[in-house]
């Protein structure tokens, strides 16, 4: 997958919840909405947002429109052309690569047995600490996808289901980070205890 196909998903997922027609963003919402979304599974700074969203712009994947504002900056909205669609289309069509886990963290905690682990126990923690704060960033966007639904109603018959699933995706995976992180560091710091005795 390219960034390409990252964000014409997020563009595509557009609800206008801002006020704007649905579909568009400016590329300061897209950057929130990756941020909450997208990113997940495609990460990408918001500086290679606005790139990306200038050369899919030249290529005639998504129309940018100038909006003046009166009391703040003038910006541009982008919404994916056919064209883009297009292009979209046939990314959804082709088969995946499968997926991998590529983790700074992981290598270190491998190498458990030879280092020091009490700064990989901090960073275990840290990690934890910032999935845990996730997963309540995750809940309040669920929720207000799912308005007066139940979760299970909304599956059903609710609007915007690919960001509700793909916001459930990342829920779950950042549980187990959370999980994951706290358990690797009690057994970490247990071994240091009985090492130290």
């Amino acid at each position: 997958m390219a960034l390409r196909h990252a964000v014409l998903a997020a563009l595509l997922a557009g609800d206008g919840s801002d006020g704007d027609d649905s579909g568009e963003y400016s590329g300061y919402q897209l950057a929130k909405a990756f941020d909450i979304g997208v990113a997940n599974f495609w990460h990408a700074l918001p500086q290679q947002l606005y790139a990306e969203l200038a050369k899919l712009e030249k290529e005639g994947l998504v129309a940018g429109r100038h909006v003046v504002q009166e009391t703040r900056p003038n910006k541009r909205m982008f919404r994916v052309t056919r064209a883009g669609l297009a292009e979209f289309e046939a990314f959804a069509a082709a088969t995946p690569k499968a997926s991998f886990i590529r983790d700074d963290l992981m290598v270190k905690v491998q190498a458990a047995d030879s280092v020091d682990t009490g700064p990989v126990i901090e960073q275990l923690e840290e990690r934890a600490a910032l999935a845990e704060a996730k997963i309540e960033l995750f809940g309040k966007v669920l929720r207000k996808m799912r308005g007066e639904l139940d979760e299970e109603e909304f599956l059903r018959r609710g609007d915007r289901i690919g960001p509700y699933l793909t916001c459930l995706r990342g829920l779950a995976l950042e549980r187990e980070n959370r999980d994951w992180g706290l358990r690797v560091a009690a057994v970490l710091r247990e071994r240091r205890t009985d090492e130290a005795r």
